[in-house]
């Protein structure tokens, strides 16, 4: 039932939604309504609600609330807020709340995502000879050997980091700020490797390997947060140049952008490191104990 509620909670949000782009110079803060983005969103949550009422049908009894539903609720709606909500308008506006929008994408609606491990009811929600079908593609040699090699833990946070690095070089950002279908390709880049990212220090590495590759992606992405936030001048020139109409010159933009990646963001990885750094502690300490 939870995951009825959110999907209700996301329909009620997203129905007042405008046009992508088309009041770019509104005097109040506008909704987004994009059908790359808003369809996929509501996709998936309404396949989530009926592989959950399938299940519960097939038990012949009324399943409680799995601890998995409250997170794939948070990632439905953090995903929301960040691609549909003013948050998006905002970031269309300001480097500040786009970079905001990038890093909820990337380390709150993903880490949600793979906690919630949705796959499962996602394939019930659908009809029976679609879901055989694709259960049956997602075991094939091909499709398993690359979820393995992209979910090692090594080329997880390659992958992850390179998505990072290449689409916040100054062209690149610009023009994926400039043409709607970049900019939709780096939302979707930045969420898939992330989603990668997570599964692999979650669910595929031991609690120290996994301490080691959240401290590295917090490590590489503050220093970016630093060049940006440190730079004597302003890079990202399509990005900062409606600054000034909020009261920031756009090297200020561009600063406080930086300092979002540099600090807020990274204090979430260095949060998840030291989570999974005391769980491999702990666990060493346990099979001592054991041994000895």
């Amino acid at each position: 039932m939870s995951a009825l509620i959110c999907t209700l909670i996301f329909l009620t949000i997203a129905a007042p939604a405008m046009a992508h782009g088309d009041d770019d110079h509104a005097a109040t803060l506008s909704w987004t309504f994009d059908p790359w983005i808003v369809l996929p969103i509501a996709l998936i949550s309404l396949l989530y609600v009926a592989g959950r009422i399938r299940l519960s049908r097939r038990a012949h009894r009324s399943r409680p609330m799995r601890w998995r539903d409250p997170f794939f609720c948070s990632a439905m709606l953090t995903l929301a807020g960040a691609l549909i909500s003013p948050l998006h308008w905002l970031g269309e506006h300001l480097f500040t709340f786009h970079m905001i929008e990038h890093e909820i994408v990337m380390a709150v609606s993903a880490p949600l995502i793979v906690l919630a491990r949705p796959v499962g009811l996602l394939l019930w929600g659908l009809p029976r000879r679609a879901r055989r079908g694709l259960g049956a593609g997602m075991r094939s040699p091909l499709i398993r050997r690359s979820w393995d090699w992209s979910t090692g833990a090594t080329n997880a946070t390659v992958i992850h980091g390179v998505a990072i690095w290449g689409w916040h070089l100054p062209f690149l950002f610009d023009v994926a700020v400039t043409n709607t279908a970049m900019h939709r390709l780096q939302h979707l880049s930045f969420f898939a490797t992330a989603i990668l990212f997570w599964w692999a220090v979650v669910w595929k590495s031991d609690h120290g390997a996994a301490a080691w590759h959240m401290f590295l992606t917090m490590l590489h992405t503050s220093i970016l947060g630093a060049l940006m936030a440190l730079a004597p001048r302003v890079l990202y020139i399509a990005q900062t140049q409606a600054a000034s109409a909020w009261g920031l010159t756009p090297l200020e933009d561009q600063q406080l952008a930086g300092m979002i990646m540099w600090v807020p963001a990274g204090t979430i990885y260095a949060a998840a490191a030291m989570t999974m750094l005391a769980l491999w502690i702990r666990g060493s300490s346990e099979r001592g104990a054991q041994n000895a």
